[in-house]
């Protein structure tokens, strides 16, 4: 009786594997089509790859990347320059930002630098002033630089490197018409000055700045680097940009460079690298570096900081040489770089001690 529910049940036939009906023939059909598939694309995948390094290989690089020293003439024409008439000095200024107490003594040599090139600049200095000291506004404005509070401007939107979150308070730059500057340039404060720069205040343009570069694929781009920038003051326009930076569509990371490079990209004036000498260029193209040295007036320190420590930490007085070292044996593509930023800073300490003792009492 155990059996009885099987009475009706008929075994299927024991087809063989040719028959057409076979589940192991239908089995083989389907893995038969997936080895041919995947023979396609391995096929293909070597096909695209062939194409790629053969372009790689057969295509010139891009004249930066290939960079020869064939043009050896100034990029100042002083006989076209002599038939421009001199910016009054009273007119223009040269203008840097504090936003940390870690960046004091960079911005003290910077100012020495400049002092040395005998730029006939103002000097003014930004700083917010609920984040900075009094021993560290002391120590930055002992090589002259004029101290500027200035109102925080937030970041519009979430997504900002957190080096950058003060960076947007830049802006405050075309208020400058309100004090009868007709023509800034701005420097960021990890910058040293090689030579005087005097010539762009004669600059007609409105805006302008060096193009960026990037020791990655993207390489040199037309956006532009917004660590040294020449701009005309303008209230009027101060307050559009205010207005625009939230609403305007832009990468947020990096802060004020990406909206400013949205603002003017069609409109800024490009400058020769000679005016913010990147240091993404030595580690890019080594001979543009070299190139460069003659007619550098800005050297900027991007991937190497030597006042620094950590991150973005402030380095002691006492201890910038010996940081500095450490710095150039971690980033050793920068080891003569560093030095001169360290002679800089040497000189800096000479000239302005009895200042920097008087700041370090505070």
């Amino acid at each position: 009786m155990m059996f009885s529910r099987y009475r009706e049940y008929i075994p299927l036939p024991n087809l063989p594997d040719g028959d057409q009906g076979s589940p192991h023939n239908k089995l083989k059909n389907t893995n038969d089509k997936r080895r041919k598939v995947v023979a396609w694309l391995v096929a293909f995948s070597v096909f695209v790859n062939l194409y790629y390094l053969y372009s790689w290989y057969t295509t010139w690089p891009l004249p930066l990347d290939n960079y020869q020293a064939l043009n050896t003439h100034p990029i100042v024409d002083s006989a076209a320059l002599s038939l421009i008439p001199a910016a009054n000095p009273r007119d223009h200024a040269v203008v840097t930002g504090l936003y940390t107490d870690a960046f004091a003594t960079a911005v003290a040599t910077l100012g020495h630098t400049l002092n040395v090139a005998n730029s006939s600049a103002h000097r003014i200095l930004y700083y917010l002033p609920e984040k900075i000291s009094p021993r560290a506004l002391c120590v930055a404005t002992a090589s002259g630089w004029e101290p500027r509070p200035i109102e925080r401007i937030a970041p519009p939107f979430r997504g900002v490197h957190r080096h950058f979150l003060d960076q947007y308070s830049k802006l405050n730059l075309w208020k400058l018409d309100q004090e009868g500057f007709k023509s800034v340039l701005y420097v960021d404060a990890d910058a040293l000055v090689r030579r005087n720069f005097d010539e762009v205040f004669r600059l007609p343009w409105t805006f302008a700045a060096v193009p960026d570069v990037y020791t990655t694929a993207a390489g040199y781009v037309s956006a532009f680097n917004a660590g040294v920038m020449f701009l005309r003051p303008d209230s009027a326009l101060f307050q559009d940009m205010v207005a625009k930076i939230a609403t305007a569509r832009y990468p947020a990371e990096q802060a004020e460079q990406s909206f400013l490079n949205h603002y003017f990209g069609a409109e800024a004036l490009r400058l020769p690298y000679a005016y913010n000498a990147n240091l993404a260029i030595k580690k890019r193209t080594p001979a543009l570096w070299k190139g460069l040295q003659a007619e550098m007036r800005i050297m900027h320190f991007t991937m190497a900081k030597p006042f620094l420590q950590g991150d973005y930490a402030e380095v002691p007085m006492d201890q910038l040489e010996k940081n500095a070292e450490k710095v150039a044996r971690k980033k050793p593509d920068f080891k003569e770089e560093i030095a001169e930023w360290v002679e800089a800073w040497k000189e800096t300490r000479r000239t302005y001690d009895a200042k920097f003792l008087q700041c370090n009492a505070l």
